[in-house]
């Protein structure tokens, strides 16, 4: 029998009682989104896989903390976040550089003001991101591409609001220069 049109709930009770084709009909539905946010934090497609594979492990052995069946996608992507988040820690633990050693009070701006220029692909933006410091990345990737506001991204990357913020608006700011530098050339 066919789980591809099955409903979520109905799938994730049957992921409750172990029913392996369930599973695998949940990571098929959610597995390139789960991937892709991943690797938007990590950069690295084989730590993001590996990421992406741990978080759907995690998610399936702690149903029993998912409230609502309907959730499920957002529960995940929350998990994947922060198993993403965790990754990057544990790397800025290794080069021994602190995120609050880079910051300092600063104006927001609007995500709107970050892509002015028009003519500007896709691509180029995620190149442009992808170029900036780690943090602001990670940042920029949390707001803009996720949704999450500044509140979560600090608990995300475990610094305070302020902080959070202002790193938001460094990377805007580096952003907007990448992109007009590219917009000129």
């Amino acid at each position: 029998m066919s789980l591809a049109n099955h409903h979520i709930n109905q799938l994730v009770d049957m992921c409750r009682s172990q029913n392996q084709q369930a599973q695998m009909e949940l990571y098929r539905r959610y597995y390139k989104a789960m991937y892709n946010t991943s690797l938007r934090i990590v950069k690295d497609s084989f730590e993001a896989e590996d990421i992406m594979q741990d978080s759907f492990l995690s998610a399936f052995t702690q149903l029993d903390k998912l409230s609502e069946n309907s959730k499920f996608g957002a529960w995940l992507k929350r998990i994947v976040v922060n198993n993403s988040i965790g990754h990057y820690h544990k790397k800025q633990k290794e080069n021994t550089t602190g995120i609050e050693d880079m910051l300092y009070k600063m104006e927001d701006q609007s995500a709107e003001e970050v892509f002015e220029p028009a003519n500007i692909s896709a691509s180029e933006i995620k190149e442009a991101i992808n170029g900036l410091k780690e943090s602001y990345a990670i940042s920029l990737t949390l707001h803009l591409i996720e949704g999450y506001d500044y509140e979560e991204i600090a608990q995300i990357m475990q610094i305070s609001n302020g902080n959070s913020r202002t790193l938001i608006s460094r990377a805007k700011t580096q952003l907007r220069t990448r992109l007009t530098s590219l917009k000129n050339s």
